[in-house]
């Protein structure tokens, strides 16, 4: 009986995981409040909160106190796989190089899949749009390490593989982190250094509208290449000195 006690408030959760999992909830959306849930399914005060806590701990829901509390839906998104990966990092202190190798490997290969796509008069459109969002902040430290992010993560997203687009969100999150702390006012040349980048994402651009593959993933294994040799020199040599810089 301990134990189906213990198993219960995991059961629970499940039921609900699942439901937000297969979009029956969607974000934003009302569970009720607690007693409701109770007699819903049919569980103690105990073995509910228990479940709760186990979810909002995932980042599925939240719970809100007070007269117009209940519990909140939330569905998963790239920024909870991203805070869960770089947690894990952190944990086992993987080296900085480490992460941006795996994202050094990737990208030049998403180039050259979206060169020679279909779409890719369309992809090269939105990747200089994305250019011009980091164009508008490089004096912002934070923002440019976001846009930044954002149009790497892009990239690969347009190559059309969803599992690959999960890996490079998880490894942006750890990236945009070195960008902001090699963007900050301490580091050497930083103007020249972003906007360098920014020249050489526009060249990858048009690579890919031209269609030219083998250029485009070329182009972009030494872009990356060169960028972390940039990254690399800075303070922050593992994920978890970059997780001690504001962001």
């Amino acid at each position: 009986m301990a134990a189906e006690a213990r198993e219960k408030p995991q059961r629970i959760a499940d039921e609900i995981r699942m439901l937000i999992v297969r979009g029956e909830l969607s974000e934003g959306e009302s569970l009720g409040r607690e007693p409701d849930l109770v007699e819903r399914f049919g569980v103690s005060r105990p073995s509910l909160r228990e479940a709760l806590r186990i979810l909002e701990a995932e980042g599925l829901i939240s719970v809100k106190r007070g007269a117009r509390g209940g519990v909140v839906v939330h569905r998963p998104d790239h920024r909870m796989t991203a805070r869960t990966a770089a947690l894990v990092l952190q944990a086992r202190n993987v080296p900085l190089a480490d992460v941006y190798d795996a994202r050094r490997l990737l990208e030049p290969v998403a180039a050259r899949t979206v060169a020679a796509s279909d779409g890719r008069r369309e992809a090269a459109g939105e990747l200089r749009r994305l250019i011009a969002d980091q164009l508008e902040v490089v004096d912002d430290p934070d923002a440019f390490g976001r846009a930044n992010a954002r149009f790497h993560a892009r990239l690969v997203e347009l190559a059309g593989n969803r599992t690959l687009g999960i890996v490079a969100e998880m490894l942006n999150e750890v990236v945009a982190r070195a960008v902001t702390t090699v963007s900050q006012p301490s580091a050497a040349d930083t103007s020249a250094t972003r906007l360098r980048g920014l020249r050489s994402q526009a060249r990858l651009a048009a690579l890919i509208e031209d269609g030219d593959a083998v250029a485009a993933e070329h182009h972009w294994s030494e872009h990356m290449a060169v960028v972390g040799r940039v990254l690399l020199a800075q303070r922050a040599k593992t994920v978890i000195d970059l997780m001690r810089h504001d962001y």
